[in-house]
């Protein structure tokens, strides 16, 4: 517990890092230039492709009457843009995201490797492919685990337990492998998982539920249209600072569990003094006088 919530406060302080809030708003800066670009070259020809789908639509058609009839024909000239913007817009948000999150685990781990642990040897344990297939292997048994447990939800109270759980396993399993993937072997990988489980995977949860928090802003920002530029790029650059805090608990987590666990493997200096002292009364016995060849021997007395 002690090492959970020392990684919690670390982590907890490493988000005000100039380097952390840089990458936080990374994602915003690549939403505007992905929306740029993608305005620049197929606005116009989406425009065109939405306004024939609406055409050519009877019931779509009768609306436009009604609405004309009622006093809103308006509406017709901008539901076609709006239309565009809600259907792009998730794309654009979530290739944002899966480039960042591919930054920024890699940016966090680094962060807290030079500031915290710059002696702690780097024995490549995980290669890009390993850590790539854990991930994907991982990311199905959870899937997998989603669906079978759906019946469950039903259940009122597992409904808010099976899949955060389900989630924190996943985060877990992902994120740590991440962080050892560099700096630990493959047994040390393995012991620090078997001896940590618990906290690991309670930390995925934590951070399950902690990721949840932006989508009360993102739905905000669905119900108030109005507020809609506002909120929903607060909620990704909150959704980034908690992917950003998630990875560096766990790194400060992890990489603390390896250097305690290297240095249990090493010999301690106590154990080196006590082999010394039992060894030393050998050394200490009188040694037989030594003879001068040069000296004629005597014969005793």
């Amino acid at each position: 517990m002690r090492l959970l919530l020392d990684s919690f406060w670390r982590a907890a302080a490493y988000c005000v890092h100039p380097r952390v809030i840089a990458l936080s708003f990374l994602p915003l800066v690549l939403m505007v230039a992905l929306s740029l670009g993608l305005g620049y070259f197929f606005w116009e020809p989406a425009l065109d492709m939405v306004r024939g789908m609406l055409d050519a639509s009877e019931w779509i058609t009768r609306l436009w009457s009604w609405l004309e009839g009622m006093g809103a024909g308006n509406l017709k000239i901008a539901l076609a843009p709006l239309i565009v913007i809600f259907v792009v817009t998730p794309f654009i948000v979530v290739v944002a995201l899966l480039v960042v999150a591919m930054m920024m685990a890699p940016a966090m781990v680094s962060l807290v490797s030079e500031r915290r642990f710059p002696q702690l040897e780097k024995k490549q344990g995980g290669s890009f492919l390993l850590s790539l297939a854990w991930s994907l292997g991982s990311t199905l048994l959870a899937l997998l685990a989603l669906v079978v447990s759906i019946p469950l939800w039903f259940v009122p109270p597992l409904i808010l337990v099976l899949p955060p759980l389900i989630w924190g396993w996943l985060t877990y399993r992902v994120m740590a492998f991440d962080v050892l993937a560099l700096h630990a072997s493959k047994e040390e990988r393995r012991e620090i998982f078997r001896r940590h489980r618990t906290s690991l995977l309670l930390i995925g949860v934590l951070s399950g539920y902690l990721g949840a928090a932006p989508s009360l802003v993102w739905v905000s920002g669905a119900l108030f249209a109005a507020a809609f530029v506002v909120l929903v790029p607060l909620a990704i650059w909150i959704y980034t600072l908690v992917f950003a805090f998630s990875a560096l608990w766990f790194a400060h987590y992890a990489l603390s569990a390896l250097q305690a666990l290297r240095a249990q493997a090493q010999p301690q200096v106590t154990d080196i003094v006590e082999i010394t002292d039992a060894v030393a009364p050998v050394s200490r016995l009188p040694q037989a006088p030594s003879h001068d060849p040069g000296q004629p021997i005597l014969p005793g007395p």
